[in-house]
């Protein structure tokens, strides 16, 4: 049987990628619901009713497909597709959603035709990705010209993270390790690796081939119980809210 010196350390395991960190169960896979209903009016009200024409919605990066179960009531009569990954994330949502396939929108990109889809909900995706111009060169390829792009993301800039750099404390939302929280609020390690202003985002997805048509606040869920209000009020002005929602049409 194999030993090891005194002056030997043990072979370390193999230090876990990307993949692996979001194939393990244990990271959380789904987004609060009043940002998934906030997504979901939005976008019924760009849609419309399903009586002028069902339409085609992809969920890219449906996680457990929580958010797409959230919104199918208010998106009744159209066809909502979650799209993912993560193998273990779509054994959860096939039990809430009728249709959910395994998707990449980098290595290849989604197994569907170009100018299909009329609508992708992309909610609490572009944080995670190594390259965000190629997601979103993928998501207007498969949606039709004028097709509706309704993104979220944590905002950067939100108002308690401007008070947390101002007394020099990491923002929340931003992480610098796969294995630990280090220098900010929170204990959830989620696999952040890009974050967003509002202006950012306004102009990151202006230049990717979209017109942007609204950009909205919404509350984030990990605040703490007392200043949820506080939270509540500061979407009012969307580049000092938790969360951005923004709502933009392929051109």
């Amino acid at each position: 049987m194999p030993t090891t010196s005194p002056t030997e350390s043990p072979t370390p395991a193999p230090a876990k990628g990307l993949r692996d960190f979001y194939e393990d169960p244990s990271v959380p896979v789904a987004s609060g619901t009043p940002r998934s209903l906030a997504q979901a009016r939005m976008l019924a009200e760009a849609l419309g009713p399903a009586a002028r024409g069902s339409r085609t919605i992809l969920d890219i990066g449906c996680g457990d497909g929580t958010a797409a179960a959230t919104a199918a009531p208010l998106l009744t009569g159209h066809r909502i597709i979650g799209v993912d990954w993560s193998q273990d994330a779509l054994r959860r949502a096939r039990t809430r959603i009728p249709y959910a396939i395994r998707g990449e929108l980098a290595d290849g990109g989604l197994p569907l035709r170009s100018e299909s889809a009329d609508a992708v909900l992309f909610s609490e995706v572009i944080e995670h990705l190594v390259d965000p111009d190629a997601a979103l060169d993928e998501i207007r390829r498969v949606l039709r010209p004028g097709g509706h792009l309704m993104l979220s993301t944590p905002n950067l800039a939100a108002w308690y993270n401007r008070a947390l750099l101002l007394a020099g404390v990491q923002p929340v939302f931003s992480e610098v390790s796969l294995r630990g929280i280090h220098g900010r609020p929170g204990r959830e390690v989620v696999g952040h690796l890009r974050l967003y202003t509002a202006r950012a985002l306004r102009e990151f997805v202006s230049a990717s081939g979209f017109e942007v048509v609204r950009l909205r606040g919404a509350p984030f869920h990990g605040v703490p119980r007392p200043l949820r209000p506080l939270d509540r009020l500061a979407c009012a002005a969307p580049s000092a809210a938790s969360i951005l929602l923004l709502h933009a049409r392929r051109t």
